[in-house]
């Protein structure tokens, strides 16, 4: 039996940062929103991120004395994107997202941190900044939340300590240095004692940072302003009046449900990462569609992209890449299943470097997540698995760790019995418990060793950006934060596969957030933002929090189009 027809001004479509940012933003407008999701819990892949968004000229920047023109990061994306430069969503983006930032912050509970002192990943190019183009949701208490709170997804298991979320920054070198700092100690036997107290009061973790902290914020903001919010209720089909999107049917309760859209509908469903089929057609080494290992939620298979292509949509592949590259490696639990974890923060700490089969170095591993793989990728002979081994010594993974093998005090013992982490008492046996060319990884390490005792890197100038030194560690008492000898046995190693953040080709828009059709025309009453919207970056990554500063935004202008808003309602100054 069919549930009675819903009706609203605007539909959304997928609840993670681009999905909830336009239900947030239209229902402040004064329109009826209802927002569908797919899954069980809301969040999306947002829910799993770092949280951190690219959004230069934001507020928190300019309170802080970082100015600039909308010429510098126009540069910098004119020069990092070359010919997938497309000016009118760039020129979109850039004018909108301090506005954006601006509306949350006086608009909703979204409340957020400052990343002034996060550089540009392309430091040597025209335009890059040191610092003022990033911010993330403050951290929140869950307890805001109230009812809603079941309903949201909780953190990623493999990025987090027995389900607690790490915030970078302050927080996260707490925890890298709680053996060596009193006050680090201090800070995270509070974190921790607190975080128990939740697990046995409430069942999950309620200091909520990072992706968790981003949804929390603005699904609150959305049940505030009268969101009607539903989950398990997939979308399989949009509905058309004379040629205009006017609603979608969706699946609730195994009975289907007309939901009726006055001004449209906005497709933010998180993009193809695990569609393994066009998986097979656009990522490259690929050749099944499984060699890939996808961070995002399962429930990101393409739904929002078939639902605009069965309304006329097209996709744009003409990318750098059809996807937001990240290292991840496997990680093995009981009864068979597997994690992934990204590995972001370690390969830039000094004494860990990246090897191939063949023991050779193939890449500057402080650069970003997403050079590290395209580097990998360009590095493997054809024919062979595309994969890398992180090579480190006793005393690296004592003080940072290596992927989801802890630092000190917590012990290597489970990571070494799931197969995770190999260990070598010598060089010769981690090659080859990892089958590894044991004399290249010897020359290598030598090689390496003999320039790292003086700080340098000639082979690959690790260190050598403001982006790399970030990556690095300040504390590290050499002349180079990023560089160090690994020469110390035991030796360690995990193996890193291509995997991704999320997917760049997606609907081909204009600057409005609007679907085009085959002759570049707008679908009428058809939006796409977030990882459904084809890459405002082309698919390059110039910079860390490209995915979310882009969704939010674009997010935020679809509303205020579907809602016909023209003026700005936020002040910069």
């Amino acid at each position: 039996m069919a549930h009675a027809e819903l009706d609203c001004d605007l539909l959304i479509v997928g609840s993670g940062a681009a999905g909830l940012a336009a239900a947030v933003t239209a229902a402040w407008h004064g329109q009826k929103v209802i927002l569908v999701e797919k899954d069980a819990v809301f969040g999306g892949a947002t829910a799993w991120s770092g949280g951190w968004m690219w959004v230069p000229r934001n507020p928190l920047a300019r309170r802080a004395g970082i100015v600039e023109d909308l010429e510098q990061p126009r540069r910098y994306l004119r020069h990092c994107l070359g010919e997938h430069f497309n000016a009118e969503l760039v020129d979109a983006f850039l004018q909108a997202c301090p506005q954006m930032v601006g509306f949350f912050e006086q608009h909703s509970r979204l409340q957020f941190a400052d990343g002034n002192a996060i550089p540009d990943m392309r430091g040597e190019a025209p335009g890059a900044a040191t610092g003022g183009h990033q911010v993330i949701a403050a951290p929140y208490d869950a307890r805001e939340v109230g009812a809603l709170l079941p309903r949201l997804r909780k953190t990623m298991p493999e990025t987090s300590f027995l389900g607690m979320p790490i915030m970078a920054g302050a927080d996260l070198a707490a925890f890298l240095s709680m053996t060596r700092s009193a006050r680090a100690a201090l800070h995270v036997t509070k974190r921790f004692s607190a975080h128990l107290w939740h697990l046995a009061r409430y069942g999950r973790a309620m200091h909520l940072v990072n992706g968790v902290a981003l949804v929390a914020r603005l699904a609150k903001s959305a049940e505030d302003l009268g969101v009607q919010l539903l989950e398990s209720a997939p979308a399989t089909g949009l509905l058309r009046d004379n040629g205009r999107v006017c609603g979608a049917v969706v699946q609730r309760d195994g009975a289907e449900q007309r939901i009726r859209a006055r001004r449209g509908v906005l497709l933010a469903a998180g993009g193809f990462a695990h569609d393994i089929e066009r998986r097979r057609q656009l990522f490259p080494r690929t050749p099944t569609g499984h060699e890939h290992l996808a961070l995002p939620p399962r429930a990101c298979n393409g739904d929002g992209l078939r639902l605009g292509e069965a309304a006329g949509a097209t996709l744009n592949t003409d990318l750098k890449s059809p996807v937001a590259w990240a290292p991840v490696s496997r990680v093995p639990y009981a009864g068979g299943r597997i994690g992934h974890f990204p590995h972001i923060i370690d390969r830039g700490k000094p004494g860990v470097i990246a090897v191939l089969r063949s023991g050779r170095r193939f890449v500057n591993e402080a650069e970003g997540y997403y050079d590290y793989v395209a580097a990998m990728l360009e590095a493997v002979p054809q024919g062979e698995e595309v994969c890398s081994w992180l090579i480190c010594d006793h005393r690296f993974i004592r003080r940072y760790g290596l992927g989801i093998a802890r630092p000190a005090p917590l012990p290597l013992w489970s990571v070494l019995r799931s197969g995770y982490l190999k260990r070598g008492h010598s060089v010769e046996q981690l090659a080859q418990a990892c089958g590894i060319d044991p004399q290249g990884l010897a020359q290598t390490l030598a090689e390496y060793n003999r320039h790292a005792a003086q700080g340098e890197d000639p082979a690959f100038g690790r260190g050598s950006t403001p982006f790399n030194r970030r990556s690095g560690d300040a504390s590290h008492e050499g002349p180079n934060p990023c560089v160090a000898p690994i020469e110390r046995g035991p030796f360690y190693a995990v193996k890193v596969e291509p995997g991704s953040f999320a997917t760049f080709a997606g609907l081909k828009t204009n600057g409005q957030a609007q679907v085009l059709d085959a002759q570049d025309q707008p679908i009428p009453g058809l939006y796409a933002a977030g990882s459904d919207m084809a890459s405002v970056m082309g698919g390059h990554y110039p910079s860390g929090g490209i995915n979310l500063g882009p969704a939010m935004t674009f997010g935020y202008i679809a509303a205020r189009h579907a809602a016909d808003v023209e003026e700005y309602e936020t002040t910069l100054d």
